[in-house]
């Protein structure tokens, strides 16, 4: 693997329920089950969801018109089975809102293709969800 297409993040515990992880680039995000930690994981997972779509179609909005409000929401239900967890009916919802005139109305026209073109071919971490990839774990 090249240093192009290769990604990694470092874990390390900060307390019982609660982390840091840490990119290359060197930033930093906490996290964790326990109070006050943050976001717990299955939030980050949603949140890496929605974040990746939002960039995707940031990108092709953006060089039209500036979003006057631009959110995402995910939502999704977590479902117990046989003592295993995951998650079910994962949704994602875009509140766009551009500007009148004719950047906005390209903006606004843009809008489902590069919703489908991120479900479909480049947002990397639902593709990957709905792929269904192995996790494998090993210790070091």
């Amino acid at each position: 693997m090249t240093a192009d297409n290769h990604r990694s993040v470092t874990l390390e515990r900060l307390s019982t329920g609660a982390y840091l992880a840490r990119n290359a680039r060197g930033d930093e995000l906490r996290f964790g089950s326990a109070e006050g930690a943050g976001f717990s994981p299955v939030e980050l997972l949603l949140a890496s969801i929605g974040g990746c779509s939002a960039v995707d179609v940031d990108i092709v909005t953006a060089r039209r018109a500036e979003a006057e409000v631009f959110s995402v929401e995910v939502e999704a239900d977590i479902e117990k089975t046989d003592g295993a967890t995951r998650l079910r009916d994962i949704l994602v919802s875009f509140r766009l809102v551009f500007p009148e005139g004719e950047g906005g109305d390209e903006a606004r026209a843009r809008i489902p293709r590069s919703i489908q073109r991120s479900h479909d071919s480049t947002c990397t971490v639902s593709r990957t969800i709905e792929a269904g990839e192995p996790v494998q774990m090993r210790i070091l």
